[in-house]
Order: structure tokens, then sequence, then C-alpha cells
């Protein structure tokens, strides 16, 4: 693969190979200015890159060409018939994860599931290809276990090995269930909107979050499709989501050290500490007490 870093600002991508035709790339813009990027990539590679917070905006064909990408959602690119290098602009407090993998590393993991991705199927193989889409929480939670990585460094390439199988099972899993052409919210860009407003919702008012009735009639849907919807688009019932994002914001407040247990849970919306920790173990293994410890 040929390889181009040009940056104007130290520190701004940190670049590990994990296996052969397998890299991780981390993006952490900490300025308070924009910063560019420029890396060059062969056609051989699929791209997934993740934005955890912040916006990046990826440039194409001398900057005539942009696609934008808000935090809590991922991007795929894959161009077969030409290089895609990446050309990119972070803006101020932006974090970006990036997964390049060859494509014969890729069908050697999939070949079996050729029909359930849809550029492997043999009308696309040879086509571009690119989605975008959103971050679910577990997804999250992965991707800020490797940006957050504070382990010993002989166990790095095991550990970024073991997360980023972990990411790609995530992003490509789905309910049985999902079919578009069943699911007429997922088509109607109105129904949509709503189901989004929904989780802004759910988030916005984490600690004391509505009922599913209160919740549908507040964004004029009603509750089957707010039910189904949500779980098509974000791949999880309602409160099953809002669980696992209490937890990742739980889980970064304590390891910002800037609250303690009993703050956090409150935070959280738990009232009794002892319900907070059951909530942190179930999610994590582990209590949130011994989390901060192996932090430290």
């Amino acid at each position: 693969m040929e390889i181009e870093l040009k940056n104007n600002a130290p520190g701004i991508l940190e670049e590990t190979q994990i296996e052969d035709g397998f890299f991780i790339l981390k993006f952490q813009n900490e300025t308070n200015e924009n910063q560019g990027v420029i890396r060059e990539i062969d056609s051989n590679f699929i791209q997934f890159h993740f934005c955890i917070k912040g916006a990046v905006t990826f440039n194409f064909n001398n900057g005539s060409y942009a696609i934008n990408l808000a935090d809590e959602n991922s991007l795929l690119l894959y161009n077969p018939q030409r290089n895609l290098p990446m050309n990119l602009e972070m803006e101020k407090d932006s974090w970006l994860i990036t997964i390049l993998i060859s494509i014969q590393k890729f069908h050697s993991l999939f070949s079996r599931e050729a029909d359930y991705i849809p550029f492997l199927g043999e009308g696309n193989r040879d086509k571009k290809y690119y989605t975008d889409s959103i971050i679910s929480p577990s997804m999250a939670v992965v991707l800020n276990q490797i940006m957050n990585y504070s382990l010993h460094s002989s166990i790095k390439l095991l550990y970024f090995k073991g997360k980023a199988y972990e990411l790609l099972s995530l992003y490509f899993n789905r309910p049985e269930d999902a079919n578009i052409e069943q699911c007429p919210f997922l088509v109607d860009e109105e129904n949509v909107l709503k189901i989004r407003k929904a989780k802004e919702i759910i988030i916005a008012r984490m600690a004391e979050p509505p009922t599913l009735q209160e919740l549908s009639k507040e964004i004029g849907l009603s509750l089957k499709k707010l039910k189904d919807g949500f779980k098509q688009i974000y791949g999880e019932p309602v409160y099953a989501f809002l669980f696992d994002y209490k937890m990742e914001v739980a889980r970064q407040l304590l390891a910002s050290g800037s609250h303690n247990v009993n703050e956090v849970g409150l935070k959280v919306g738990y009232s009794t500490a002892s319900h907070f920790i059951a909530a942190f173990k179930k999610k994590f293994g582990t209590t949130p007490k011994k989390y901060v410890m192996s932090l430290n």
C-alpha cells in the first residue's frame, strides 16, 4: 500500500498495522483550529471511518467533491477502480477512527456471507461503493476503548486486533428481520427524522426519560412505528439503546476523574449507588471502582 502522510499539526494521526492488509488509524485534533491530513490509499483497501466527536470533511478530486461526517456517524468507502486517498479537514476538538482492510483480507472474513454484505455480492464486487450510517452505542464503546487505550504497550497489537474485529462485527450486525421493503418508515424521511428526534430526547433527558407512550406522542409517531423504527435504525430497542448510552457516559465520566461513583450514578439517572454499580457491572463486567483503579 502506498503511504504518504501530510499534516500541519504534529500528533494528529497515530497509525497501527495489526496484520498484513489491516490498519487502525486514530485521528485526534485537540487543537483550537481546523487541521488537514492527507494519506494515500490504493484501490485494494476498504475504508471504514468512524467520527466519535466533532466533525470531519472528506475531500475528493482536488476538492471538487466533499462528504461531511458528523459525530456519532460512520462512512464506508470502497472503489476498486481507482485509488481513493484520504484528504481530511478535521474541525477542532474532533476524533476519528479509521479501519483500513484489504479486499482480500475482508473477503476471507465474510466469504460465507457474501449475500449479507451488499458490496460482496457478485454484481457489486467490482463496483465502487459507499454508505453512511449511525454509530450504535455498542460500537461507541469499542471506539472509545480504542481511542483511550491505556494498557501495557506489549499487548497493544493484540488488543487492537480484537477491538477491530469486534468493531467490524458490530458494524455489520443487524436484526434478522431487517427488511426495508417491510419497513416503510425507513424510506420515509419524515419518519426517520422523528425517530432521530426520539433519540435526541431520551439522550437529553437520560436521567428522567419519558415513557414510550409519552415519547411517541411527543414526536408524533405511533408507538409501534417508534418501537420498530428505532430498532431498525439504531439496532436496539429504545431503552436498550438508552442503557448502553448511559453506561458509556458513565464510563467516560469515571475515566475523567472529575466525579465520584455516586455523582456519576446520579448524572445518568440512578438514585442509589447500588443500582448504578449493578448496572455498570452488567454492562462492563466490573464495578465502577475497579474500572477507575484499572486506569491508574
